[in-house]
């Protein structure tokens, strides 16, 4: 590993992270990792103490759209490595650290096992399992106030089923928000470009007064994804063509 010996137009030594290719490496390995050691959002995750960049994709967009208020009670689906959970313990005052606020709470499933993080109740779960949904909701012991989403199915290297995958993921995390979101209750979902995402668009503003899509910061330029953010919880609505039905 090597720093580039290259100057800027301001004779400025560049001191971009450069990575020799090393043998049983592929080319497509060795620039991940570049880009990664080179990564603002990774070097400043490193520095503040939080375990991904993906924590500053929840805290752009909470503080556009404030829905981690302290007291707020927290459903963090898909939460590995623990980046949103760490911002949400903070941010709801989960640890009660802000004396005179009210004191909120954090769950975080997730399928792989997450390192404990102070103030957030986390468990191993596969979240389309059989039985899951009421396996949380037990953990949960009543209603949300924010239900996130930031779950990914493995990739399988073709787009089109990547991005119907995760649609998928993000319309079982929305029927769990219906069942339980307080009123004015919020939903955060990461979602993938790709044209199929309208009958969740449709369903969410059925469900929510304002739906909001956003491509974040810290979201990389060439990444296809971006979130959703669905605001004032009205309560399950009908589905269309079944309002007269018995």
């Amino acid at each position: 590993m090597t720093t580039g010996k290259g100057t800027s137009g301001r004779g400025q030594r560049d001191l971009r992270v450069r990575v020799k290719t090393a043998k049983g490496r592929k080319l497509s390995s060795t620039l991940w990792l570049e880009r990664q050691l080179n990564d603002p959002y990774v070097i400043r995750a490193k520095k503040e103490g939080y375990r991904g960049r993906a924590a500053y994709k929840i805290l752009e967009l909470d503080d556009k759209f404030g829905f981690l208020r302290p007291g707020a009670r927290v459903v963090d689906l898909g939460c590995a490595p623990g980046g949103w959970c760490q911002v949400s313990v903070a941010r709801v005052n989960a640890l009660d650290a802000r004396k005179g606020k009210p004191v909120g709470r954090v769950i975080g499933v997730d399928l792989q096992e997450v390192e404990p993080i102070p103030g957030a109740e986390l468990h191993q779960l596969d979240f389309l399992a059989d039985g899951a949904e009421e396996q949380v909701k037990a953990w949960l012991g009543g209603r949300a106030d924010v239900v996130m989403s930031d779950m990914a199915a493995a990739a399988s290297g073709h787009k089109g089923t990547d991005h119907l995958r995760i649609i998928a993921l993000c319309e079982a995390a929305a029927e769990f928000a219906f069942d339980v979101l307080e009123e004015d209750g919020v939903f955060v979902a990461k979602v993938l470009a790709g044209g199929a995402e309208n009958e969740l668009q449709a369903l969410l503003k059925r469900n929510f007064r304002k739906v909001a899509n956003v491509k974040p910061p810290a979201s990389r330029a060439d990444s296809s994804e971006k979130f959703v953010v669905a605001m004032g919880y009205r309560g399950r609505a009908a589905a269309p063509g079944t309002e007269d039905q018995a």
